[in-house]
């Protein structure tokens, strides 16, 4: 039993920029309104760990802000795992709910913060149907959340993606060669369609996008009518191939999500194949996930932190902090979980990247607002 009211916090799935700052914010906000905080180490695991948990106070939380990943670890691998492939939920053992349940009132929490992305909020919502009292925040690099404009981690990702490609512009000019820039976002071109437009790439491949290998060369060869003889092609790992294909390796023992990745080799190849062209590629990987979060996420993780014990202090339990800008609002979990959130092949973004000539690989490169799209009168 704790000495108080007590609020606790754990942050599941991958690894984030911002989530050390959600921790500070909720733990500092937490100790205003009169609550001690308790944070659970390896995500969820901890709920089921005897030894699973640790106080947070001012002290150690100070200076955190600024730092990545996560002070109380994590995991996407453990027996809390919800997801297998893309929309395939799977349920939680219902011993490990009680279980759960039972360290919640065990430890007498006023409420429980869950901080994750779609596989961590879902079992969140399994938990609050379980009876915790369940808050949840978002998180992911990937930003495919229901439910909220941004999550935080997003900028970060983005921030490094574009830093890449800045750096890649300049050996890529020097060479005249084709570089392949490789992002993660598992389903959805986020990162790979911000990046790309901020890095200054000169064609972009996204999930909600089909596109071929002769779309993509045509636009190759058009850069060279010009005078332009190198590109920067940015493909979102969850990219299908042309024919459908989706490049992935093997899920570990069977569960969780499979890993994605390897598309922009064979991207690279193809297109050096097709032209007689040097082809280069880089995987980012990991390091977008890692370091320090950006100004924009750490204001927004600390807005989400502080927000998450205000829904604690009021009662409000099964929803899930969100991004309306400028305001920090509220839904039920259940509302943001359980489908992705996708980018518009329509939508603003992609019509501002063909306006200033950035190819998507598909028939609509080199029509400035897409078929059918909004024109510059936005009719």
């Amino acid at each position: 039993m704790t000495r108080g009211p007590t609020i606790g916090i754990l942050t599941g799935g991958g690894d984030c920029p911002g989530l050390n700052a959600v921790i500070r914010a909720a733990t500092k906000s937490a100790i205003r309104l009169g609550y001690d905080m308790v944070g659970f180490l390896r995500g969820y695991e901890g709920l089921v760990d005897p030894v699973g948990y640790m106080p947070l106070d001012a002290q150690n939380t100070a200076g955190i802000l600024l730092q990545g990943g996560t002070i109380l670890g994590s995991t996407n691998k453990g027996r809390f795992t919800s997801l297998v492939g893309r929309g395939e939920r799977v349920g939680i053992d219902p011993e490990l709910l009680t279980q759960a349940a039972a360290t919640v009132r065990q430890l007498g929490l006023s409420g429980l913060i869950c901080v994750g992305g779609d596989g961590s909020l879902g079992i969140a919502e399994q938990l609050h149907a379980h009876g915790v009292p369940v808050v949840g925040v978002p998180k992911t690099i990937d930003n495919d959340l229901c439910g909220t404009a941004f999550t935080f981690g997003f900028d970060s990702a983005v921030a490094t993606a574009t830093d890449a490609l800045d750096r890649l512009h300049t050996t890529a000019a020097s060479h005249e060669r084709i570089m392949v820039l490789e992002v993660m976002g598992r389903h959805a071109g986020w990162i790979a369609l911000h990046a790309g437009i901020a890095g200054g790439g000169d064609v972009i491949l996204l999930p909600e996008i089909a596109w071929t290998f002769e779309g993509v060369c045509r636009k190759i060869v058009e850069r060279d009518r010009e005078g332009k003889r190198f590109t920067l092609i940015v493909v979102a790992e969850g990219a299908h191939l042309p024919n459908g294909e989706l490049v992935h390796g093997d899920a570990a023992a069977g569960r969780g999500q499979v890993k994605l990745g390897g598309i922009g080799e064979i991207v690279a190849g193809e297109v050096s194949g097709r032209l007689g062209r040097v082809a280069r590629t880089v995987v980012l990987g990991h390091l977008q996930r890692g370091g320090s979060p950006t100004p924009f996420d750490r204001m927004l993780a600390t807005e989400f932190g502080a927000h998450a014990v205000r829904l604690v202090h009021e009662g409000r339990f099964g929803e899930m902090v969100c991004y309306r800008p400028p305001e920090i609002a509220s839904l039920p979990i259940a509302e943001a979980v359980g489908r992705l959130s996708t980018v518009d092949p329509r939508g603003s973004a992609v019509q501002a990247a063909r306006a200033l000539g950035i190819g998507f690989g598909d028939d609509e490169d080199g029509v400035p607002f897409g078929r059918g799209g909004a024109g510059p009168s936005g009719q």
